[in-house]
């Protein structure tokens, strides 16, 4: 069996790729497959379900589960494998800051689609696929992202990247998008992922619901995730700045500093 799935992150690049598909600019996909971590802003389900109408391919949808609420069961002392997102941090007593580990992107994003993908395949849980079964799984990661590109490490599946192949940047599919009379697609991202940039948490403080949502969720890591540091020396936050998320500085500066602990996301969340 072979199978060609696209990696639907319900962002402007795999929105854009997928609009591609349907139009015959790009070979079109068996299925297309959306990894939900219920956090996601309300804007990106309306576009999502949008999107779907647009294609005459499947849209599967896949979830490992809702990652806010399992943040807070993990806030409370109980182990969830791969529930960890890269949280700020800062010591009291020395004001050090830091980052932890994150886990999310794999355990809520790419392993959801994989396990999808030998469902269609009709390979069980734990057993080896079949050499004739191959899978392309398509990403729509643009020619301006190269460092998300990665090699798959299964030998069933090959990647491919299409907007690459074809040139295509961010702007581009932007520009795209609107020369074939499509609106633009919202960012993809859970609402309190701590990548967010200033503009980022402007974008998410136009929803109030969805803004106290997330400052509530900010107070309530204060202290952390099962396996952090649990001592009370060190304070957990969803903003780089390290500070209350309801008092932090959202103020876009156009020239900064580079900072240690800005990180970009090159996981597979939004693409």
């Amino acid at each position: 069996m072979n199978l060609r799935i696209l990696s639907l992150g319900a962002g402007v690049q795999s929105s854009t790729l997928a609009l591609m598909m349907e139009k015959g600019l790009v070979p079109k996909p068996d299925y297309a497959v959306f990894s939900d971590t219920q956090g996601e802003p309300k804007q990106v389900y309306e576009w999502l379900k949008w999107l779907t109408e647009q294609l005459s391919y499947p849209v599967l949808i896949v979830t490992a589960g809702s990652l806010p609420d399992n943040l807070r069961i993990s806030n409370k002392g109980t182990y969830i494998r791969g529930t960890s997102i890269p949280l700020f941090t800062r010591n009291l007593k020395t004001h050090k800051k830091g980052i932890i580990r994150r886990a999310c992107t794999s355990t809520y994003k790419i392993e959801p689609v994989t396990k999808k993908i030998r469902e269609l395949l009709g390979v069980g849980k734990g057993v080896k696929v079949p050499k004739e079964h191959k899978v392309t799984q398509i990403f729509g990661i643009s020619r301006d992202e190269p460092q998300r590109m990665r090699t798959s490490t299964y030998h069933y599946i090959d990647f491919e990247y299409p907007l690459i192949d074809l040139k295509v940047t961010r702007q581009g599919c932007k520009d795209w998008m609107k020369k074939n009379g499509y609106p633009e697609p919202p960012r993809s991202a859970c609402t309190f992922c701590p990548y967010h940039d200033n503009t980022e948490w402007q974008n998410v403080k136009k929803d109030k619901e969805e803004w106290d949502a997330v400052v509530k969720l900010d107070e309530e890591l204060r202290t952390g995730l099962h396996g952090c540091d649990r001592t009370g020396e060190v304070e957990y936050f969803l903003h780089r700045s390290a500070v209350p998320l309801k008092d932090a500085d959202l103020t876009v500066k156009k020239d900064k500093q580079i900072d240690l602990f800005s990180g970009i996301c090159e996981g597979m969340c939004g693409v």
